[in-house]
């Protein structure tokens, strides 16, 4: 009687052993990242957050320990991913962020993968009415009396425009334009937060005031006020040297092709090359995964309707997920595929 009882729990004890290898052999294939901690940073624009918690979710469920991200303007990160003090982004717009990479980024960290490739437009916008009503093509025309006091909200005698806070890469490219064009006796550039300032535009819009205001895509900007019905995107005069932003085929441009100003950007991952190296499961994560376009319009038009605490932004990744359920399964079985 005892050797039968203890030859069952030999038996029991072995199947249960059997049971939490093949258990941790499961776990260890599916958690590529268990036991390593990552640390994300996330720009400071607040219509980067989305993507920074869709990438840190998935990383997440790859088994990483996913720290807060640190919230860092551009020159800042591309410093500190060098240095290894963070180990990557969701927020790199390139070329755009050309100019502010230091010296041995190439050495130290690198592109990895497109978010959004080619789907980052930037330029100028304005009232559809009143384009149409002062025949406005260019930026050329805010140059004209009637024009500047038709977008004057303040009363200085320039047409006041919505730019970016300083420390962006795009407010050196707005100031360069006004330089470069002879605008700055014509426009005013507002360059408080970039976010409180479009959501006074657009009350103004909404009260039958006037916009114009410099943004880029995916932005909820561009879903709030929608191109082609509420405003038109304008032409710079010319290319500045070197450069080519003629683009076509833009819904709400005043002319076709136009001259936007700014050349067309990717958004992409940037990361440590130590990190890539030590973690082939998250380099491959960073090469297949992407996010449509109108998935990111429509997440940022979620947070300025007031969906902006981080639950409301993690409460977005759950329904990102559960509608690309298939697609989600595929980019973390890749990932969980290049780590063995």
């Amino acid at each position: 009687m005892k050797l039968t009882r203890y030859l069952k729990t030999m038996v029991l004890g072995l199947v249960l052993t059997g049971m939490l290898v093949f258990a941790g052999n499961v776990t260890a294939a599916d958690m590529p990242g268990k036991g390593t901690t990552v640390q994300p940073a996330r720009a400071t624009w607040t219509t980067g957050f989305f993507l920074e918690a869709l990438y840190s979710r998935a990383l997440s469920d790859l088994g990483y320990e996913v720290r807060t991200p640190k919230d860092l303007s551009n020159p800042i990160f591309y410093q500190a991913v060098t240095q290894g003090d963070v180990d990557y982004w969701a927020n790199g717009w390139f070329p755009l962020h050309n100019a502010q990479l230091p010296e041995n980024f190439d050495a130290k960290a690198e592109k990895v993968g497109y978010v959004a490739q080619a789907a980052a437009l930037q330029g100028y916008l304005a009232s559809k009415d009143l384009v149409e009503k002062y025949d406005i093509t260019s930026l050329e025309d805010f140059k004209r009396d009637e024009v500047k006091k038709a977008f004057d909200d303040n009363g200085d005698g320039k047409a006041d425009l919505v730019a970016c806070p300083p420390g962006w890469g795009c407010e050196k490219a707005i100031t360069r334009h006004m330089k470069a064009y002879d605008l700055g006796d014509h426009i005013n550039l507002i360059k408080a937060g970039y976010s409180a300032s479009m959501a006074d535009a657009v009350a103004r819009y909404e009260s039958g005031g006037p916009v114009f205001f410099y943004t880029w895509t995916p932005n909820w900007t561009v879903y709030k006020l929608k191109p082609g019905e509420d405003v038109l995107w304008l032409n710079v005069p010319e290319d500045l040297e070197g450069e080519n932003t003629d683009a076509s085929g833009i819904e709400g441009a005043v002319t076709d092709p136009i001259k936007m100003g700014f050349i067309p950007n990717d958004i992409v991952v940037v990361a440590n090359k130590d990190f890539l190296q030590d973690n082939p499961a998250a380099a491959k994560l960073f090469q297949v995964m992407y996010v449509p376009i109108q998935e990111i319009f429509a997440q940022n038009n979620k947070m300025f309707e007031g969906e902006n605490k981080q639950r409301d932004i993690e409460r977005h990744v759950d329904e990102f997920i559960a509608k690309h359920n298939n697609k989600w399964n595929e980019w973390l079985q890749a990932a969980r595929e290049a780590a063995k």
